[in-house]
């Protein structure tokens, strides 16, 4: 007997005007300055209630990154439903933000394991979907509540091609392990043609100009295998239990096809 499957869950889109996230960073009018809007950190303490209460005890965990205009044809679609599967027979749940393309398949991926598949989705100025095989859905008004969940329950980053999103998401992780704002870990470019010109730039341009630090591109692993990805989550994991180091312990990724 066939199991059915869940139906997607629609989001209506709102006008532009009416998002959360424009209302707080818009330059304010004058007649904005002239009202308080102190009631807005509220709104915004509720969301991170909200978040934490959705992500408490999920427990460990790695976030999926990639665009969602990825088709079920590409290649890359199948390398993140298997990346997820792996890692979610291994014991992790499997976040990502809860859309079409990559998204989707990391969470199809997670299902297909018996993991915990999670939709982080985010509100917009269009309509999109939570997809289908999402067991834990929640949609954030602002974008910086929804990165800070991300960081907060992940193990590592994992990121496949994508566009300005994805990109925001890996170059924030990157950041902050950087300043030591969080405990580092596994921070992966899956698709070696796709970054390599990004490494590549970063270390001849950004390191040649001395605006990092060899070490900071170094920590970054890229791969071609979803079985490597398993084995780099699971090593720094398990070294992770028994050592409880801290950013400040080397880390034994390199920049380099894993």
């Amino acid at each position: 007997m066939a199991t059915e499957q869940p139906a997607e869950m629609h989001i209506p889109p709102k006008p532009r005007a009416a998002l959360e996230d424009r209302k707080l960073l818009d330059r304010p009018s004058r007649e904005e300055m002239l009202q308080s809007e102190s009631w807005r950190v509220l709104r915004i303490t509720s969301e991170f209630v909200a978040g934490i209460d959705h992500l408490t005890g999920i427990y460990p965990a790695v976030s999926i990154f990639g665009s969602a205009r990825t088709q079920l044809s590409n290649e890359f679609y199948g390398s993140a439903m298997k990346t997820a599967e792996l890692l979610g027979r291994a014991g992790f749940a499997i976040i990502t933000g809860g859309g079409p393309g990559i998204m989707e398949a990391a969470n199809k991926g997670a299902k297909k394991a018996g993991a915990i598949s999670i939709g982080c989705n985010i509100e917009l100025p269009f309509e999109q979907s939570i997809n289908q095989y999402v067991d834990r859905a929640m949609t954030f008004r602002y974008f910086f509540v929804r990165k800070t969940m991300f960081i907060k329950y992940s193990e590592a980053f994992i990121t496949f091609p994508g566009g300005f999103g994805t990109l925001d998401e890996l170059m924030g992780a990157l950041t902050l392990i950087q300043t030591k704002k969080i405990t580092n870990f596994p921070v992966i470019l899956f698709g070696r043609a796709y970054w390599s010109g990004l490494i590549d730039w970063l270390r001849k341009d950004v390191l040649g100009a001395n605006n990092i630090k060899q070490e900071d591109v170094d920590t970054i692993h890229i791969v071609d295998d979803p079985q490597r990805v398993r084995d780099i989550v699971c090593e720094f994991h398990d070294k992770a239990l028994m050592t409880n180091a801290d950013e400040d312990t080397p880390h034994s990724g390199t920049a380099r096809a894993d």
